[in-house]
């Protein structure tokens, strides 16, 4: 909806939202906390007074809400309302640090202070120590741990405001969000932010299945309403007969609790049966409070069956956080399980306020113990990792999506990728040119191949050349669809040129043979190789993998290709013909690779799933019969994989065309100046041949050398063999199988 006050009706807005945010605030204030928030709030409207918003409202909107969050959801004190309100002057207006002292105090300043840092994070510097940003973030402790604190007040509103932002920045705050903010609310006992983070963050990283589930939540509301109807009259009558004050009371689950569930446990929303719990909230006194918990556990379980395997008692022993509850699961009405929280008001407003709730019911020097106990709690929580990012961010792993994992850039920035994402899906997220050059990466400081899985809180710095060009290969750990498609299109792109090159090769070479490439000889020969298009053929005489003998065979029975012609034609669909002229070179899987080196071993096929080429398997190593293959999917896979996971082999089809192979050349002549210059230059003119290691000795102007290529075929490293061999000076080029 379109913001469209008036500056008057803007003024008046203001101005309810001052008096709302002290009327709903947790603690209580003297007449000179009360002057200390109103300065701050007319300092900041007067700061902010040409700002707006993206939704076009007055900026002053966002430093009140905060401060809000900050007075009725956290419970801080008048110190922390103050700064909140300041939280971005020195940021956006002529005010200093200094003022902010002068008119205010150190305290007010050292928080503004640390909230400003953290505004200036990702300008600063980077270093290359992994989770940096957020190091950074919590050394802002060492000034004061309401720079946290107010920090999630001020996402929390952020996210709650994010719908005019542009979509890249609503999901990079959001995957932010859902990794850093809504664990560490969890981890200060602040569970209604923490489930509100945790909702919006779902929100705006998978907005569909958001509103999925949030339309089940609603359309099922009613059904929820009558089971809790149902419960209550269950018990109701022996409460009541105990003298018991109480209400009873449904909470659902959060959405972003759903999804977790029907991820980690791969069902859909309504296999869930614990979608929402049944609260029963007593009033009683702090002396009696644990004592009539149990009497009502004890009723309830008189009329439900309990599971004793879901008993959880926090009230004997409180969470950290401060956490108390008596949680048992019991099977319900209509045959269902529903999980029963037993907690007094005071437990309860603690659980959903937080640990600050603790001193509303003490008297006011309590208070202002307590709340230094606490925020010093915090702090003692966080710093328990020395100010290690590293640590910190291992400890909040639990909160993320089963299937998603998190990363940092150098710079600090978050990146979210599927699970099982290596450097190179990294790369390509970054920028496509990027993962073009790709050719290795520093993990968390350390050098790794680009082929490295990454983890949740891995700090990746892609390193590159602008001589790397994507291969086949990286399409087999690759599994982002961006980095699949963009690879395959450079590939496509390599193969349009090869099969321009293989063209003009194959012309020169039928003109020898006194024949004129026109249609009619393209589909003959693109039948007699088997293949399926004619940019196939071009590619394979491109690349060499067509032999001078076996085109001479097509000559030799060209006689009867007519024939031959017309018969295939026959046996091959209308769909198969049609194909000939499109514009794809297709994989002919011709070869079985097994282990990393992607050795061609012996093996046979096993009777049990027929694997056929293309097929995704691995070959298990028998004790009389060698390797045989199996399916990935074949019934015995997994019982083979439990049990004699040392004898499992990892192989895969290649089309031997595309795929590339290292090959070791050694060399041996008389030595002179430029050679090693000579050697180099010969081997990148060779289209797709690049050099892995080179190793060349000389003495008393004899030299021998060792060099590692990598080439498509054995064709083409005859060709470059034969190519080095013009070189002066060189004597012999033989190929070597062992380093």
């Amino acid at each position: 909806m379109a913001y469209n006050l008036t500056i008057e009706e803007e003024s008046k807005e203001i101005a309810r939202q001052y008096k709302a945010l002290l009327k709903g605030a947790y603690q209580t204030f003297t007449t000179e906390n009360k002057k200390e928030i109103r300065k701050a709030f007319e300092l900041a409207v007067e700061a902010h007074q040409k700002q707006r918003r993206k939704t076009g409202e007055p900026y002053i909107y966002h430093p009140i809400a905060v401060a809000k969050i900050v007075a009725y959801e956290i419970g801080l004190d008048a110190t922390s309302i103050t700064a909140a309100l300041l939280h971005d002057v020195v940021e956006d207006s002529d005010y200093t640090l200094d003022d902010i002292e002068k008119m205010f105090g150190k305290n007010v300043m050292t928080i503004v202070n640390g909230l400003t840092k953290i505004s200036h994070l990702k300008k600063e510097p980077t270093a290359s120590v992994q989770a940096e940003n957020f190091r950074k973030m919590l050394l802002t402790l060492n000034d004061d741990v309401r720079v946290i604190l107010i920090k999630i007040a001020d996402r929390l509103h952020n996210m709650q405001t994010m719908d005019a932002m542009p979509l890249d920045k609503q999901l990079k705050i959001a995957s932010e969000t859902l990794y850093i903010y809504a664990p560490l609310a969890h981890r200060l006992g602040l569970y209604n932010i923490k489930t509100e983070l945790e909702n919006l963050g779902l929100k705006y990283t998978e907005p569909e299945t958001y509103k999925e589930i949030f339309d089940q939540i609603t359309q099922s509301k009613e059904e929820q309403n009558k089971y809790i109807e149902a419960f209550s009259n269950t018990i109701k009558e022996s409460l009541d007969r105990e003298g018991f004050e109480y209400i009873i009371k449904g909470r659902r689950k959060s959405i972003y609790s759903i999804r977790k569930k029907m991820l980690s446990q791969g069902v859909s929303y309504e296999e869930i049966y614990d979608k929402f719990a049944i609260r029963i909230i007593y009033n009683s006194d702090l002396k009696n409070e644990k004592f009539d918990a149990w009497k009502i556990y004890s009723i309830v379980t008189d009329h439900f069956i309990p599971n004793p395997i879901r008993l959880r008692d926090w009230i004997s022993q409180p969470k950290s956080t401060g956490y108390e509850s008596l949680h048992i699961t019991v099977m319900g009405p209509l045959g269902k399980w529903v999980e029963v929280q037993i907690r007094s008001e005071r437990m309860n407003e603690i659980a959903e306020k937080g640990y600050a709730a603790h001193y509303k019911y003490k008297n006011h020097l309590e208070k202002e113990n307590g709340l230094d106990d606490w925020l010093n709690k915090i702090k003692e929580t966080l710093e328990a990792s020395d100010s290690s990012a590293v640590d910190f961010v291992e400890n909040f792993k639990l909160n993320l999506y089963a299937k998603e994992i998190y990363v940092f850039t150098p710079n600090g920035d978050l990146k979210a990728l599927p699970k099982n994402a290596t450097a190179l899906d990294f790369a390509f997220a970054i920028h496509t040119e990027v993962g073009m050059n790709c050719r290795g990466a520093k993990i968390n400081g350390k050098l790794k191949p680009i082929s490295q899985e990454l983890f949740s809180g891995d700090q990746v710095e892609i390193i590159t050349s602008k001589s790397q060009k994507p291969n086949i290969g990286w399409l087999d750990f690759v599994v982002t669809a961006r980095a699949r498609t963009r690879i395959k299109n450079v590939l496509k792109e390599d193969q349009k040129r090869i099969a321009e090159e293989g063209k003009e090769i194959l012309i020169r070479k039928l003109r020898h043979l006194k024949i004129n490439l026109d249609e009619k000889v393209v589909n003959e020969l693109v039948v007699f190789f088997k293949l399926k298009t004619s940019l196939d053929l071009f590619y394979r005489f491109g690349v060499g993998s067509i032999e001078n003998a076996q085109l001479k065979s097509y000559v030799s029975s060209r006689s009867n290709a007519f024939m031959n012609f017309f018969k295939s034609r026959i046996k091959r669909s209308n769909t198969s013909q049609s194909n000939v002229d499109k514009d794809e070179v297709h994989d002919n899987y011709d070869s079985l690779v097994f282990g990393k080196d992607e050795e061609q071993l012996d093996y046979k096929m096993s009777p049990c799933c027929n694997p056929i080429p293309g097929d995704k398997v691995f070959g298990f190593v028998t004790i009389n019969e060698g390797i045989k293959i199996h399916k990935k999917d074949c019934p015995n896979a997994i019982s083979l994989q439990a049990n004699y996971a040392y004898r499992i082999m990892t192989a895969k089809w290649i089309d031997s065309t595309k795929q590339e192979f290292n090959a070791i050349l050694k060399l041996y002549g008389s030595d002179h100046v430029g050679m090693v210059n000579e050697i180099t230059q010969i081997i990148s003119k060779n289209m797709g041949v690049n050099i892995l290691s080179l190793n060349i000795s000389g003495q008393d102007g004899i030299f021998e050398g060792k060099i590692m290529v990598s080439v498509k075929n054995k064709s083409q490293l005859q060709k470059l063999s034969e190519s080095i061999k013009k070189i002066e000076g060189i004597e012999t080029v033989e190929r070597i199988y062992k380093h």
